[in-house]
């Protein structure tokens, strides 16, 4: 799946660069999404980032793009691997800027972890 977003001044720093903590909410918004779609009826909660390394600065104005793909699949459990990318509208050239692999664990209502949906 394929999502974008434009890094708004609320999202910079006082540098004027993003804070991560907003590209992290995104990579786990966006790979949630995907996997709820993937997984119609599931609960997901996350489980776990596996890297957070972020390769380059991303400054205001920036659209940025989001690549979630589909990695591993458990019983109980989905990974996801996510790469972001911060592009040049322009001239069509794009940087990763983040990867990582976000893993969401299906629940019930009480919290305990279930099966996934076929």
């Amino acid at each position: 799946m394929e999502n974008h977003k434009l890094v708004m001044p609320e999202h910079l720093n006082h540098y004027g660069y993003l804070f991560g903590g907003y590209l992290l909410n995104w990579v786990d918004e966006y790979a949630w999404i995907t996997a709820s779609l993937d997984y119609p009826g599931c609960n997901f909660v996350t489980r776990a980032l596996n890297t957070v390394e972020f390769r380059n600065t991303v400054k205001g104005g920036t659209i940025l793009k989001f690549i979630t793909e589909k990695a591993k699949q458990g019983n109980t459990s989905v990974q996801y691997s996510v790469n972001v990318y911060r592009g040049n509208v322009e001239g069509g050239q794009k940087d990763l800027i983040f990867s990582t692999h976000v893993t969401f664990v299906c629940i019930d209502r009480e919290g305990n972890k279930i099966a996934l949906a076929k």
